[in-house]
């Protein structure tokens, strides 16, 4: 069931499966590759460096908000920051943890993080990346900088940031939705596991 973007109607894995399938084909506007190849790719990479399924996810998810909308073309060529990053929390709260979420959610404080704080970083984004920094908020400040940090899962925002930014090649080979949809619902369960 593919879910009209102005319902804010939870989603379960199989709806996510639908949503993917419904629209992933889209171009990820800016980059040589789909929606779905991206969110499959940053999933690939986050998976091969060892991550857990809830960071796996969150990496596959972290663009949802794309899809959760009818807008037509890149939002940044409109000067548009279509908030993308928050977009899809109304549908998957329900479903994932902090351990999912907080990353997504972080992913765009994230980029205007490493901007901050690495030499060379805001040069090799992509044009497209670049266009969305200054309509997300440009660069951090050292005292955002550092508030940023502090927050609990930070440090996997900003990994999930390094295989979002990987994940933008024509030719990549990664596993299908399926072999991830298997780690949404690993997510799921952990998240409705009660935490010592």
């Amino acid at each position: 069931m593919v879910v009209a973007a102005s319902l804010a109607v939870p989603l379960d894995v199989e709806g996510i499966v639908a949503l993917f399938e419904a629209k992933g084909h889209a171009q990820y506007d800016g980059e040589p590759v789909t929606q779905l190849q991206h969110a499959l790719q940053s999933a690939h990479l986050a998976e091969q460096a060892g991550a857990s399924s809830e960071l796996i996810t969150a990496s596959l998810l972290h663009d949802l908000g794309h899809l959760l909308h009818d807008m037509d073309g890149t939002p940044t060529q409109q000067g548009l920051d279509d908030l993308h990053q928050y977009r899809s929390r109304a549908f998957l709260k329900h479903l994932f943890g902090p351990a999912t979420l907080d990353p997504i959610r972080l992913h765009v404080d994230a980029k205007r993080f490493l901007c901050a704080r690495e030499p060379g970083y805001l040069e090799a984004l992509s044009a497209d990346s670049q266009r969305s920094l200054v309509l997300q908020g440009g660069v951090f400040d050292e005292a955002q900088a550092r508030q940023f940090e502090a927050l609990p899962h930070a440090l996997d925002a900003v990994r999930l940031r390094r295989w979002d930014d990987s994940a933008k090649c024509a030719d990549a080979k990664t596993p299908d939705l399926m072999h991830y949809a298997r780690h949404m619902v690993l997510a799921s369960r952990q998240a409705a596991t009660p935490q010592p």
